[in-house]
């Protein structure tokens, strides 16, 4: 075996982690939530969460799990391990049904079976990894493993014994008496079958259809009472073979494979999102590798778009729009402007987005991407006021960003949405001003979403973004946010919806 294979997910023992346990402060902000929960629906079983909720700090590792992904992107390796996946799926479907059952007897024939279909998925597994030749380094070191341990001594006998033994339960024949309430197992002796010359014999007194009298077996696999004892009546004509079948399951109780297993949950990650963004390719919006790198902070990212809200709406056949942004230099801050609802919030949601899923080795929503590895993704949305804090809205949230403040680092990515909307224009500026201005002193990478246009031109390292509407119709958003001077209409906006005095409610008054 290859003792340089670890993990399908981790290249070295030094990558990997225990793994969050905990959902992260920023998942439900950014809708984090909704993509996983999307992504392990059906597969619940495998535990994902922890390997969604960490992301890595690291190149390298991000890279490995690239490579993974561009073999899994095949078809036909993606097929193949599909086909495992299942396999070991009827594995333990077949495990819990032994452990379930009341019977030793019947225990121990579905554990058989449970082994006899491992045996099998890791056999045609190796087979196809070896007919497809995959580039990766991850699943060419998995696959030595898997040759090596197919090949070795333990595998070797343990699908030898297992055949051999499933072999000679299936020829066992028996007989059954049954005369009134009693019921007798002996051995088949060649006794002639009658039924053909039964049915020949009635055939004359056949007239039309007839009502069928068959029993269908039962959906349960617990056997009744009768069937318990024709099984124990067998057992006791063939003591030598049940005696061995019951050694076989004590000697094998942990055939299972580690190294197996551990892949098996693992992969899944890769499967479960590919199978999330497929649809979204088919409607044809872009994902992309991103080059990541934990040290530039010169990021872009070409036709991108949020991930939870493209699935939803790809969902409901509806169109799905892109943006575009970019820092340079010494810019590090978006701030972000513009009439509400028209997509401020989702672009904040993106950029954030973006900087997890590439911290996961995942492809990314757009044409070409380019991000940072943050060490922390923070975020700051607009929360309704908790009483149990006996604070206020405005209070809370200089709290919550507070804390932020004092946890982030240079290498943090932070995003703030709506922040301080509670408060007049000149406390959201004032406030707003010396927030930004610790932020850009940590020289953290964010987004900044405000009414308030000034903090847009607070110094080089902040670029001003704008939602856009159609020109003839300036109720009508077109989503799109473009890189250029705040217009100094947003607060406007806010002011004049505050009051019922947009286009939109206008015209209603009017019409009414």
């Amino acid at each position: 075996m290859d003792p340089a294979f670890y993990s399908i997910l981790f290249r070295r023992p030094d990558d990997s982690y225990p793994g969050a346990t905990e959902e992260p402060d920023y998942f439900a902000d950014l809708n984090l939530d909704q993509v996983l929960e999307s992504m392990t629906a059906g597969r619940e079983e495998y535990a994902l969460s922890p390997f969604f909720y960490s992301p890595l700090h690291d190149d390298a590792a991000v890279r490995y799990r690239h490579e993974v992904l561009r073999d899994l992107e095949q078809p036909e390796l993606l097929e193949a391990v599909t086909r495992f996946a299942e396999g070991m799926r009827r594995m333990r479907a077949h495990l819990a049904q032994s452990a379930e059952l009341h019977h030793e007897l019947q225990q121990q024939s579905w554990f058989v079976d449970a082994i006899d279909i491992y045996c099998e998925a890791v056999r045609a597994l190796v087979d196809e990894l070896a007919a497809r030749r995959p580039a990766s380094e991850g699943l060419r070191s998995f696959r030595d493993h898997l040759a090596g341990y197919v090949a070795s001594t333990d595998f070797t006998e343990l699908v030898e014994e297992t055949g051999e033994l499933e072999q000679a339960l299936a020829a066992i024949r028996y007989s059954i008496r049954i005369r009134g309430g009693k019921v007798n197992v002996t051995d088949y002796s060649g006794d002639a079958d009658y039924s053909a010359r039964v049915e020949e014999t009635f055939a004359r007194f056949r007239q039309g259809a007839v009502r069928s009298y068959r029993v269908a077996p039962g959906a349960h696999a617990e056997m009744n009472h009768v069937e318990a004892r024709i099984l124990e009546g067998v057992a006791q004509l063939h003591p030598e073979l049940f005696a061995r079948r019951a050694d076989y399951c004590s000697r094998h109780r942990d055939y299972l494979d580690a190294i197996v297993a551990r892949f098996d949950r693992e992969v899944q990650l890769y499967v479960s999102y590919l199978e999330l963004i497929g649809p979204l390719r088919a409607a044809g919006l872009p994902f992309c590798y991103p080059h990541v790198s934990d040290c530039s902070k010169e990021i872009e990212a070409v036709d991108t778009f949020d991930l939870a809200l493209a699935t939803k709406l790809v969902r409901e056949r509806r169109a799905v729009v892109c943006n575009d942004f970019h820092l340079e230099g010494l810019e590090r801050m978006f701030v972000v402007s513009g009439p509400n609802n028209g997509g401020k919030t989702t672009f904040a949601r993106t950029f954030g987005q973006l900087h997890h899923l590439a911290a996961l080795g995942l492809l990314v929503p757009g044409q070409k991407a380019e991000l940072f590895l943050p060490d922390r993704i923070y975020t700051h949305f607009e929360k309704e006021e908790d009483i149990e804090t006996l604070r206020g809205k405005f209070d809370d949230e200089l709290v919550r960003v507070c804390e932020i403040l004092g946890r982030a680092s240079a290498s943090s990515v932070i995003v703030m949405n709506e922040s301080f909307n509670s408060t007049t224009l000149n406390d959201a500026l004032f406030v707003g001003t010396e927030v930004m201005r610790r932020i850009l002193e940590l020289g953290s990478l964010g987004v900044y979403v405000t009414f308030v246009d000034e903090l847009a031109s607070l110094s080089e390292a902040t670029v001003s973004m704008v939602t856009q509407i159609v020109l003839d119709n300036p109720a009508v958003r077109t989503f799109k946010v473009l890189r250029q001077p705040a217009d100094g209409l947003a607060y406007a906006w806010a002011i004049a919806e505050k009051h019922g005095l947009t286009y939109d409610r206008m015209i209603a008054r009017i019409g009414t």
